[in-house]
Order: structure tokens, then sequence, then C-alpha cells
């Protein structure tokens, strides 16, 4: 009877450490370990492969809500502990590669982008795991690798340089915070002073949004001057190359103002030593554009007339999680991003495919549904058609929203819902 008993409770103790959850402080160090990915291939054929595994003293990421994402992205990350072959952490993002897939090119070219993933360094050997997922949502690439924090091929971040930076909007502990770094795009050492009024506003513009503006005191922001050989940043479509930290550039996909790197390790190298979880860099012109990638980066012009939108709306992609509602009438090189027959999963567009997992709930009993964008509806939470780049299939819930355009100076209550409930996942234990 006592070795049936012992037996109950050694079956039983997994399932009991399972039921409390994942304890960070057992789990992991308090450091970073930054796995530098690159992902290659064309529209029939894509793999992964481990470049650099880095580490850094300090994790400024979640503590809690571990072993789950808020929403899917384009890709998870999941890491197995392998000796109890139990998930410890998983971590979901989009990736540059990815929207070139749903390009022209991508049938007639190969080619390989960076792509970085900040995880918690495990005390134990585990399996890490990464998925990328096309947009029909089926898996396309995959690949497993172990990381062991003995491995003495590890490299050591934490003699490298620190670059200049300096606090905009401080909270509180970086462990229990969600930090923001800004960082410069072609801001020469003589700019310094212009980027730091330009990261000024560029708070100023986040935190005047709802929900940003309620849920500040969630936040730090760091001010990062990074410094470039030029001022400015390259437009190929008007020949103008520039010496940039990042080597950012207009006319990303042949689209003039989408304006993004493929080069995420200068990213990350240029905030060694700085706690962050979400990038947002200022580029250092005033051409209209910008770009914004969930979990990856934001990256927006800072002396455009229209900037006070721009850097919302790009935050709205890289940490809100959020879609683009606008559309091209005439087609576009992103127009194959959504397919219709699968419902996306950005929270803030829809193709009907699972509505009722969306804004269904928001919607009044009187409200037509679609709902013709008339100025009766403007501010009424429905189902516009027209969203994700597509005029017809996929659709929005309300008229004008700062994921459309500027004639909104607000996020609208679907956008509202999503962030706050993202903001609330990195802060709160067990949140929905």
């Amino acid at each position: 009877m006592k070795l049936k008993s012992l037996l109950s409770a050694l079956i039983l103790l997994p399932l009991t450490l399972f039921a409390e959850g994942i304890d960070f402080d057992k789990t992991f160090s308090d450091s970073t370990l930054r796995l530098d990915y690159t992902f290659c291939g064309n529209s029939e054929h894509q793999i992964v492969g481990l470049k650099n595994k880095m580490l850094t003293s300090q994790w400024a990421g979640r503590r809690h809500n571990l072993d789950t994402v808020p929403v899917q992205g384009n890709g998870v990350l999941t890491m197995t502990d392998k000796m109890q072959n139990r998930v410890i952490y998983k971590t979901s993002f989009s990736s540059l590669f990815q929207e070139w897939l749903t390009t022209e090119e991508a049938a007639v070219s190969t080619i390989s982008m960076e792509h970085t993933i900040l995880v918690p360094m495990p005390k134990s050997e585990v399996t890490i795991e990464i998925k990328l997922f096309d947009n029909k949502n089926c898996v396309m690439a995959c690949t497993t690798h172990p990381i062991d924090p003995k491995d003495v091929l590890i490299v050591h971040l934490d003699s490298m340089k620190v670059t200049p930076h300096k606090y905009l909007h401080y909270s509180g502990d970086p462990n229990e915070k969600i930090d923001v770094a800004i960082l410069g795009e072609g801001y020469r050492k003589e700019d310094v002073d212009s980027f730091y009024s330009h990261a000024e506003k560029t708070v100023a513009s986040i935190l005047s949004h709802e929900p940003f503006k309620s849920m500040a005191d969630r936040f730090n922001f760091v001010a990062v001057a990074s410094e470039s050989e030029d001022s400015g940043v390259s437009s190929p479509s008007e020949e103008s190359w520039k010496s940039t930290c990042f080597k950012s550039h207009y006319d990303t996909f042949y689209a003039k103002r989408y304006l993004t790197t493929a080069f995420t390790s200068l990213i990350h190298d240029e905030l060694i030593g700085i706690p962050y979880e979400h990038i947002i860099i200022l580029a250092n012109t005033d051409q209209y554009g910008g770009g914004g990638i969930y979990n990856s980066y934001t990256l927006t012009t800072a002396m455009h007339k229209n900037f006070f939108y721009v850097a919302p709306h790009e935050f709205g992609h890289s940490f809100g999680a959020l879609a683009d509602e606008y559309w091209y009438d005439d087609g576009d090189v992103l127009d194959a991003t959504y397919d219709l027959s699968v419902e996306p999963w950005e929270q803030n567009i829809t193709t009907l495919v699972d509505f009722d997992s969306k804004w269904a709930d928001m919607i009044s009993e009187d409200t037509p549904t679609p709902t013709p964008a008339t100025e009766e509806n403007e501010v009424r939470v429905g189902l516009y058609e027209g969203g994700g780049y597509r005029a017809h299939g996929i659709y929005r819930p309300i008229n004008h929203c700062r994921m459309r355009d500027y004639k909104s100076d607000s996020f609208c209550p679907v956008c509202q819902r999503a962030i706050a409930r993202m903001i609330k996942f990195y802060t709160e234990k067990e949140a929905k």
C-alpha cells in the first residue's frame, strides 16, 4: 500500500507543478538570450537557420504568462525544457521576410533576411522550435535546435560599449514595466539634440492615445542616441543612398512609402546593455512613410507634418499586433498579404471566416452589417468593407481609425481593446 501511494504521488507531482504555473526565478536566469536567425527561401520553399547565440545581463521581458502568446502572429518560438518535456516559454512575431513571400518577386527569386528574437536565458537545457506560418495559417517552415546554458560558444555581450541613452518616461523597475527603446536612424553626432527632441515628441504622441494614455504607468521609454555617418535615410526611387546605422530605406518591395530595414542584428547591437522589449526607430527625414512589424520594430519618419499620426500607427503594428485598415483600389504589391479563406490573426480586421472571435460582441443590434460608410455611422462600431490592403473581402471595425488614416485622432474602440489586452498580457498575471 505504501509503495502504491508513493507511485500515485509521483504520478500526480508533475500535474501539480503544471497547475501552479512556471516560476520565472526557478526556471530562468535574470539575463537575455539573443537569437539571430536567417530566414531564407522563395514562395515555394523556406528554411530557418540559427546564426548567432548571444547573452546579456538582465531580462526586461515578461515574467508571467510565459507559456502562452497573446496572438499567433506569423511565427511562434517555443522553448521546451528537455528534462520535464514541458513548454516554459513562447513568443509570437512577424517578419519582413514573410511579407516579402507574398510579393511577385518571391516567385522568381530566392533571398535571405535576418530576424532577431529575445528570450529569457533558461537555467537548464532546452529545445527551441521556430515555426513560420503562411497566409493560409499553415506551417511553411519549421526548425528546432538545442540551447545549453553552459555552452561556451554563447557570446557574452556585456563588455560591449553601451550606446548613450536617457529615459524620457520612467515608471519603474524594467522587470515590472514594458520597456520601449527609441533609436535614431540617419542622425549624425551633431544631430543628437534633434534626435532627443523627436524622441520626446514620439513618446508624447503615443501616450496621448488611449489606452496608452491611461496605462502610461506601465511603460518605460528610453531614447538611444545611435549615430549614422550620413543625415537622412535612403530613398532608392530617388537615387538617394545614405550610410546609416541600420541601413534602412524607402521603396521596400517597391512600395514607395514603405520604410524598413532587413538588418535586425544592427538594431539589437545598438541596444546592448539597455533594458528593452520593444523597439521604435526614428528616421531623420521629412519624407512620408514608415513600417511596423509585430514584435520586431517600428520604423517611422520623424519630421513629416503627419508624424503625430504615423508614430502611433506604426507602433500599433509592432506592439499592438494591429493590421492596416486602408486599401488600394487598383491593387498593390501587398494585396496578397491576406487569404480571404482564413481569418486574420490581427484583431482589427476580419474576413468573416470567424468573426465571432473578433468584435462581434461590440456591435449593437441596430447596426447594419455590412455597415455603410456614411456620416451617420462615422463613429459607430460596425463592419465596414475595406482593409488589409484590399477594397473587398476584408472588413474593418470603424470607418476612420488611427490604423487607417489621419482623419481620426484616436484608435477605434476595437483597436483600443486589443492594445489594452496586449498591455495587460505583459504586465498582469493570467491576463485575458
